[in-house]
């Protein structure tokens, strides 16, 4: 079942990219990122809601609260980065160079969460690096 969410997840984030480089146009990116915030905002809150899971919120330890907290900071900064790239850049070059995050997130596994490296994702990471700079250059 997660493959099919994350096949979802990719789908929707090129939808995001092409959406996002055609709204962006003549808007500054920061006023841009937090429009789209507001609307992730209400449409995650409108799941919880309808899920029924609001009845967890304070069930939440103070561990995950001050982690929560901190991806939500790395995504805001990720957000406006990305935008003001979108703004400034092309569309074929902003995303593959974005989803180096794949290669980040493999190391940073490893590194902080003790995750295995195997030499498949060795592979991966460098055909992802190397596919990275080929679309780039």
């Amino acid at each position: 079942m997660w493959l099919l969410f994350a096949i979802g997840s990719a789908v929707f984030a090129a939808l995001t990219s092409i959406l996002a480089k055609i709204g962006i146009s003549g808007v500054n990116s920061n006023l841009a990122t937090a429009v789209r915030t507001v609307v992730v905002v209400a449409m995650a809150w409108l799941m919880v809601f309808v899920t029924g899971a609001q009845g967890g919120l304070g069930a939440i330890s103070r561990k995950s609260w001050i982690f929560l907290i901190l991806s939500g900071l790395a995504t805001g900064a990720s957000w406006l980065c990305y935008y003001k790239a979108l703004q400034i850049g092309e569309a074929s070059k902003v995303v593959p160079v974005d989803k180096l995050s794949v290669v980040l997130t493999l190391i940073l596994a490893f590194l902080f969460l003790h995750e295995q490296f195997t030499i498949k994702s060795a592979i991966g990471c460098v055909l992802i690096g190397a596919g990275t700079l080929v679309m780039v250059l």
